[in-house]
């Protein structure tokens, strides 16, 4: 059996010969785990067979990207979103964002034009490495960034939840273009040969204590959005897997009406249970990761072996289940412990 029939069948609540695998290293943990074993040259994806292929198309603003400070600690730089960003050189973590060109309604006004969708939007060179991924069974997914998510990288996230509040009709404006822009750019791709077998989109909406906003904001704001890019993978016959970074379990049952297929990766340290979401929604929604990466780094191995045991039997029963890391894998885990997380994953995850 190959990836893509493995995860159609997991995404249909089917049992398939085993569950599917995906993970998310960082760089420095790939960069510690070559150090440690892993071949030089071979990446984790190719070394641990993941088993999703990502393939996206232009959604940004598309203004000038520049550089404007690099020292030996970090580079900022201004992305093609106009937000001014400072990335650390020698270690993983989130961007800090320092400055905004689009603040406001004004400025959104302005430089709106800037989304136009066209076809020079999607690089068709990666068509070739696309056909070569679905020859080879990958589960090959349209992928791309919608909502709040996109929206933060635009104007900031403190201005974006103020927005909320004091300019809901703009900031349900700028949620529903991203879905729009989204759809669209998934259109041409479609068009242009690239014969997905579902789609991987990003929206985070939670932080450690719950989500970012209450669900009736969800629902007024936000929800139409997440629903219209349910609809247009639906009725092209591909399911929808949304990462959601968070404890987002107060925003399940919108989600899942909605339309949502699959919920990942389920962060085990914002309180999300894989175990228990299972057991409440498992009937109208497959779900991806939930194994908690602390557990991976802990100096008792029996803790990742007791965390795997506990979750994956009870996830994978009747399909509906992928295998993931409760977000992505520090560089904290050595090689040897996360060879053993696969090894078990296998191990418990075989029907």
């Amino acid at each position: 059996m190959n990836s893509r029939e493995r995860i159609n069948l997991a995404l249909h609540h089917r049992q398939a010969d085993r569950i599917a695998l995906q993970d998310a290293p960082w760089e420095t943990t790939v960069a510690r785990w070559h150090t440690e074993g892993l071949p030089d040259g071979v990446s984790p994806t190719e070394y641990f067979g993941y088993e999703l292929r990502g393939f996206s198309g232009d959604l940004s603003f598309r203004f000038p990207q520049e550089t404007v400070e690099e020292t030996r600690e970090y580079t900022i730089t201004r992305d093609a979103n106009g937000a001014l960003r400072r990335n650390w050189l020698h270690r993983t973590s989130t961007p800090e964002c320092l400055d905004f060109t689009i603040r406001d309604r004004a400025g959104w006004d302005a430089h709106k034009h800037r989304l136009e969708v066209s076809a020079d939007r999607v690089d068709f060179q990666h068509l070739k490495a696309f056909t070569e991924a679905k020859q080879a069974g990958y589960w090959c997914h349209y992928s791309g960034v919608l909502g709040y998510d996109k929206s933060q990288g635009i104007v900031g996230s403190e201005n974006l939840l103020m927005s909320m509040i004091t300019d809901p009709d703009w900031v349900h404006e700028m949620f529903m273009t991203s879905a729009e822009m989204l759809c669209q750019v998934a259109q041409i791709m479609l068009d242009g040969g690239f014969d997905f077998d579902g789609a991987f989109v990003y929206d985070d909406l939670g932080y450690r204590n719950g989500p970012l906003f209450s669900p009736d904001m969800f629902r007024r704001l936000l929800k139409p959005a997440h629903a219209m890019v349910y609809e247009f993978f639906h009725t092209r016959g591909l399911k929808v897997i949304l990462h959601t970074c968070g404890g987002v379990a107060p925003l399940v049952p919108d989600l899942i009406d909605a339309g949502l297929d699959c919920l990942q990766p389920l962060e085990v340290k914002a309180g999300m249970d894989l175990v228990e979401l299972k057991r409440e929604y498992g009937r109208d929604l497959a779900f991806m990761g939930g194994i908690d990466a602390r557990a991976m780094a802990h100096a008792d191995p029996a803790v990742i072996e007791q965390e795997m045991r506990a979750k994956i039997p009870p996830a994978m029963e009747d399909g509906g289940y992928i295998y993931h890391s409760d977000h992505s894998v520090p560089d904290n885990v050595s090689f040897q412990r996360y060879e053993r997380v696969i090894e078990l994953a296998l191990e418990l995850g075989t029907y």
